[in-house]
């Protein structure tokens, strides 16, 4: 057998007699390269994803709560809840709400759709970058490794797996972005106006999506720009090029771009922006008329006006440029919800071949535009996470992903390129390389990467579903009541009829963190119990639900024997506006339930209150009391028709000197005509408005208690009084008012009919 010459440098893998056979097998690889894509994300993507992660992000919670309103009517391009949002994540959890019901399937599922379309989007990408050379010859086992290595590392990236599970607005940006560049190339060949007029589709959704997309016109900008140097220099040499080559005019060639004049293409050109313009035209209106939302996230996170700094922006600014570079390799995001702490974006073998393939790229910056889109393209979008006050930041940096990605493959494919290039030097090597077997290099460099690539998608898998699923770090609010209550509340089933009203804490931000999530998942509002409008807080959520039958409330068991209620004022307010119809008890809360509620009516605790000038011997006085039943308050001078059995609302305002130490409580206590005690009911004083008793309350301001009477049914008709003891809550002393020297103190009189 003679001796072969060596395969062309860009390994076509086809010869004219061959040829129909080796398109069989290019076909067949694109055909197993998608199903094995298909495999990788379904595993890593959508196993389990309605519950892992186990808690919902806040920012899915606010994507559930917009797509709410989104189906109620109520539309918008952007929404300001939660630090502002894109509207692209809000319209997808809707369509999928409407279809999976209110539940975390419906926030995740969208957003994992589009990070698994990204991987097929990046292996379209990368086949249309480098299935042709510079001069139009088809080259498809170059494109196809070059993308389908791209495509199966981000499949199996650990990090964007993990955000690909999560409802992140982020996740729409690679896919358009690689979807737009792929369109572009592809309708750049063909000059066909349509695909021109779907590239600007998807690069006029961009600004939809994220914040970091706001860079992308940066990069439509640069690439445009880069090919000036060489269409200044005027045609390029035609013997170089390939004047008298047998490729035809018609094949894609940017050589014959220069060649060309550029008005043949201004049409296509004109539609793609025009296009572009049109659909995101809303958006940008929004943000001219409201430029306050369109800065307001930018500032929040701007490194060179945060701490961060600490007025040095520039260290900080070449510090956060070091620290995203280190992710290529060496170290990455710390955040359990956006990484496993603290693995790299790439691994150590990965990263080698990033770095020679970006070196490549740069080195024919000017011969090849599809090194110069890989190296621009990663270079623009990493300036939103370098210049944001967080580092690194896999989030941010996510719409650099796909060329990234590429950047490995080329790098792969470049290795592969030089170490056959060596074994052509080897004759007795080359000698057992059949002769109608051209492409068992290229084929034997894909096999070499798809093992890479299953070894990577191994340990993403043991890592996601071991590891990262049962550390306790991906929980949004760890060992909290309210993480426990979600738990209880997922087994209820859904009545669209029913709100929930959950107290919160002020000393606490863990109790508000869940916020959004308890309001999608269950109509669950956390309600500030110290708020000084509680009572119009809670009349504007019942309003705004379209209909209440019932309303529950989530009480918390506290270990604190002096707090017999913590949720006294809501109790107040829904026993006042509405009936209690029974309490459910759990191991670590109650749930209190409501019913018939009145929504037509002002909701307050009292309309005015009757002045009472009481002092005790302690450094605490009586100032004024209101009494009342239902959404009717009566006058100090006397209730009359009264039933036996019916409930009986009060409240007692306080005002406590400087030196007060001691804890007090009330007994309240009706006396029949003759002087006989038949009820009493006694609360400790609490203040809801810093959660503490009388020995902390602030000094010379007043403090509001209230109450609630259930008259026993069993009392007779007649006249009885309605009598105040005021006691020390730890030695059950009474204190007595001052000038009169007794303990109770009459309030009103009582009529039961």
């Amino acid at each position: 057998m003679s001796e072969r010459p060596p395969l062309a440098p860009h390994m076509k893998g086809m010869t004219d007699d061959t040829g129909v056979s080796n398109v069989r097998v290019v076909i067949t690889a694109v055909v197993a390269g998608v199903v094995l894509l298909t495999l990788a994300v379904a595993l890593l993507r959508f196993r389990q994803l309605s519950i892992l992660p186990p808690d919902l992000h806040p920012d899915e919670g606010a994507h559930g709560l917009d797509a709410l309103h989104v189906l109620q009517g109520k539309h918008a391009v952007f929404f300001p809840r939660h630090n502002g949002r894109e509207g692209m994540v809000v319209y997808g959890v809707a369509f999928a709400i409407s279809l999976l019901g209110r539940t975390e399937l419906a926030l995740r599922l969208p957003t994992a759709l589009a990070s698994a379309g990204t991987v097929f989007a990046v292996f379209w990408l990368g086949g249309l970058l480098f299935g042709r050379d510079r001069d139009g010859r088809p080259t498809p086992w170059r494109g196809l490794l070059i993308g389908g290595v791209a495509a199966g590392l981000l499949a199996v990236s650990l990090s964007q797996t993990i955000l690909g599970r999560t409802a992140y607005r982020g996740n729409y940006l690679p896919l358009l972005l690689a979807l737009a560049f792929a369109l572009l190339w592809w309708g750049w060949r063909l000059k066909r106006w349509w695909i021109f007029a779907l590239a600007g589709l998807c690069t006029g959704l961009l600004p939809y999506t994220y914040l970091a997309a706001r860079a992308t016109p940066l990069l439509f900008v640069a690439f445009g720009l880069s090919f000036l140097p060489n269409m200044v220099k005027g045609r390029p040499d035609r013997a170089r090029t390939g004047a008298g080559s047998s490729h035809t005019r018609s094949s894609f060639s940017f050589a014959h771009l220069l060649d060309e004049p550029l008005s043949r293409r201004v049409p296509l050109i004109g539609i793609f922006l025009g296009i572009a313009g049109l659909v995101a035209a809303p958006i940008l209106a929004y943000f001219v008329l409201h430029p306050d939302d369109f800065l307001y996230r930018s500032d929040q996170v701007w490194v060179f006006g945060s701490e961060r700094s600490a007025g040095d922006s520039p260290k900080t600014l070449l510090l956060n440029t070091w620290e995203h570079l280190l992710a290529f390799g060496f170290h990455g995001d710390a955040n359990w919800r956006y990484n496993f702490p603290s693995r790299p974006m790439l691994n150590l073998l990965e990263a080698s071949f990033f770095w020679f393939g970006a070196g490549v790229a740069a080195w024919n910056w000017k011969r090849l535009p599809a090194y110069r889109l890989l190296l621009l393209w990663t270079a623009v979008l990493l300036l939103p996470a370098i210049l944001a006050d967080y580092s690194p930041h896999f989030l941010r940096m996510i719409g650099a992903t796909p060329a990234v990605y590429l950047l490995v493959g080329v790098g792969i494919w470049e290795v592969i390129r030089l170490l056959h290039a060596s074994s052509c030097r080897l004759p007795q090597l080359w000698k057992r390389i059949p002769p109608d077997h051209e492409f068992i290099v290229p084929v034997f460099a894909g096999a070499v990467a798809l093992c890479l690539i299953l070894f990577q998608g191994i340990v993403t898998y043991r890592t996601i579903y071991q590891a990262w699923a049962n550390a306790a770090e991906i929980r949004i609010v760890p060992d909290n009541m309210l993480g426990e209550a979600g738990e209880v509340l997922k087994a209820q089933p859904l009545e669209m009829d029913t709100v929930y009203l959950v107290p919160g804490f002020p000393w606490s931000d863990e109790s508000f963190v869940n916020e959004h999530n308890f309001r999608y998942l269950f109509q669950a509002y956390i309600v500030t119990m110290g708020a000084p409008d509680l009572a119009q807080r809670i009349e504007s959520v019942l309003t705004a639900v379209k209909e209440v039958s019932t309303v529950k409330v989530l009480e918390w068991n506290s270990p604190n024997p002096l707090i017999e209620d913590d949720t006294l004022p809501i109790d107040f307010l829904l026993k006042k506006y509405g009936r209690y119809s029974g309490t459910d008890q759990y191991a670590d809360f109650r749930v209190h339930s409501y019913t018939d509620i009145i929504r037509d009516h002002p909701w307050t605790f009292y309309d005015y209150l009757e002045p009472l000038s009481v002092r005790y011997d302690g450094p605490i006085s009586l100032h004024g009391f209101a009494l009342g039943q239902g959404v009717r308050q009566l006058s100090a001078a006397g209730m009359t028709g009264l039933d036996p059995g019916s409930t009986v609302w009060g409240a007692l305002q306080w005002q406590t000197a400087p030196d007060l130490e001691d804890d007090y409580a009330v007994s309240i206590r009706l006396y029949s005509d003759e002087g006989t005690a038949v009820f009493q009911e006694d609360i400790v004083l609490w203040n809801p408005a810093n959660h503490t008793p009388t020995s902390h309350w602030p000094s010379q301001e007043t403090v509001d208690s209230l109450f609630h009477l259930d008259l026993p049914a069993e009392l007779p008709p007649g006249d009885y009084q309605l009598r105040l003891v005021v006691y020390n809550a730890e030695t059950l002393v009474p204190t007595v008012e001052v000038g009169v020297w007794e303990p109770e103190r009459l309030l009103v009189q009582l009529r039961l009919q």
